[in-house]
């Protein structure tokens, strides 16, 4: 028994009983009658406990052995039992990571093992249907109006949430049918956490998944895999929540954008925030505390998931283009050029020369505005998928912001613009060295544009005089104010 500091223990939460003796765990479950659960008949615990059996066998066949009868004096049945292999407590992940073990390989090996898990869950259409989005809003809005009846949180902080959940909603109904449509919605696990994950030798066992509502267990495999994620940075893990997001989307072939994984990171901080509120309520004053960090939690991942249209604009010269791509590399996000677009619909090579005069040939007004118009289009398919959207575009007309500014709004998405400039020196000297390069502008195109410019109050400066680096740090300001 030199695995265990005791030989013997026992554990009750609300609806069970464990008791550790030697070896074994053994499960009992309480004669309850919840608003979630029905444990109020021998008929209705025995039913449980084979479901439990069956369910976590899927992960770890070796830990739940089965389920043992408990008989009365006069030998006749008093109960049943969930009979387990007892795992050794210094082996829980939580508490791995609390001691600042590297937990690197464990991480690697649970993607692994819930990707693979995912790849053979059960699917089918009731299944899909809670992974739909109307699905997941109905229960973010459910948990709001518990939290707002106990009255624990801080009425702004609950709003907040609530706002830019609906926000990234609201815009993404073809993401999450898309997820569907690829399988990403199934019978998984549903409360993967890290007091339930057992780091041994051959391997982790996962334990404790969702038994007494099949629902909650219906989500998508991102979804499952986020609420771990969750609870690793909850311990301060940030780095193995991130390459556990990391390993996962490798091992299940998941493109989900970062988006997506921000918004289920958040759902499940605000689920525990919701039973921290509870429990508060009951008299348990820590967990007043508690509830405000997962909210904070949760907020900061609904920021930082937000998808935005981020408009970077600027004459010829100005290093807009060099801008662009260097936000959309820091963000993850997706750069669209009208450069390179306006040669794509004229059927040329993005550095095949069109220097033409101004307004003339494919920058005839009839092209750009055919070219904007694209721009535009792929630019609000790619925000309902979930992604944030760089644009990179002279942007000199009020009207073709205007456009852009609707394109967000009906995608529930926000709108940052960025205007590069440059000392007229140092932005023709640009354009004179430049070579091969999918833009055809030179000083003379420059100098005609300038006197075509609209006034755009709205766009923050970005000094691009300095290095690329100084440009990419201006930007990133404005991005975060």
């Amino acid at each position: 028994m030199s695995a265990f500091d005791e030989f013997a223990a026992v554990h009750e939460t609300h609806i069970g009983v464990v008791f550790l003796v030697g070896e074994r765990a053994y499960k009992l479950k309480k004669p309850v009658n919840l608003e979630f659960v029905d444990f109020s008949t021998p008929q209705r615990r025995l039913a449980a406990c084979r479901r439990e059996v069956e369910l976590n066998r899927r992960l770890s066949p070796d830990v739940y052995l089965g389920v043992s009868e408990v008989s009365d004096v006069d030998g006749g049945p008093a109960d049943y039992l969930v009979v387990m292999r007892r795992m050794p407590e210094d082996r829980r992940l939580s508490t791995l990571v609390k001691e600042g073990e590297d937990v690197s390989e464990v991480v690697d090996r649970l993607a692994r093992m819930i990707a693979a898990f995912h790849s053979t869950a059960a699917r089918g259409e009731e299944i899909s249907a809670e992974g739909g989005r109307d699905a997941i809003r109905q229960r973010w809005c459910d948990s709001f109006d518990q939290v707002r009846q106990v009255g624990v949180l801080d009425g702004d902080l609950t709003a907040e949430i609530e706002r830019l959940t609906l926000d990234f909603l609201a815009g993404r109904e073809p993401m999450f049918r898309r997820r569907i449509a690829a399988g990403r919605v199934l019978d998984g696990h549903g409360d993967l956490l890290t007091d339930d994950v057992f780091c041994l030798d051959d391997g982790p066992r996962v334990l404790d998944c969702l038994e007494f509502d099949d629902r909650l267990r219906w989500l998508d495999g991102l979804d499952d895999i986020a609420f771990l994620a969750m609870d690793l940075e909850r311990l301060g893990a940030t780095e193995s929540a991130r390459r556990l997001l990391d390993r996962y989307a490798e091992f299940a072939a998941d493109p989900a954008p970062a988006s997506l994984r921000h918004h289920y990171i958040a759902y499940r901080a605000f689920v525990r925030a919701k039973v921290a509120c509870l429990r508060a309520t009951q008299g348990d004053a820590a967990s007043r505390r508690t509830a405000r960090e997962y909210a904070d939690l949760a907020l900061r991942h609904l920021r930082a998931g937000r998808p935005r249209l981020i408009m970077v604009g600027g004459l010829p010269g100005t290093g807009k283009s060099t801008v662009a791509g260097l936000v959309a590399d820091e963000l993850g996000a997706v750069l669209l050029s009208t450069d390179r677009l306006r040669k794509e619909l004229a059927g040329r090579s993005p550095r095949e020369s069109a220097a033409a005069e101004y307004q003339r040939g494919i920058y005839a007004p009839e092209h750009t505005e055919r070219t904007y118009g694209e721009l535009l289009r792929r630019a609000s398919e790619l925000l309902a998928e979930g992604e944030t959207v760089v644009l990179d575009a002279s942007w000199i007309r009020a009207d073709d912001r205007t456009e852009a500014e609707r394109t967000a709004a009906r995608a529930h998405s926000e709108v940052v613009a960025l205007r590069c400039v440059a000392p007229a020196e140092v932005a023709a000297q640009r354009m004179r060295e430049r070579h091969g390069d999918v833009s055809d502008a030179d000083p003379r195109i420059a100098a005609a544009m300038s006197r075509d410019v609209d006034s755009w109050p709205s766009a923050s400066d970005i000094d691009t005089s300095g290095t690329p680096a100084r440009s990419l740090a201006q930007a990133l300001r404005v991005l975060v104010d």
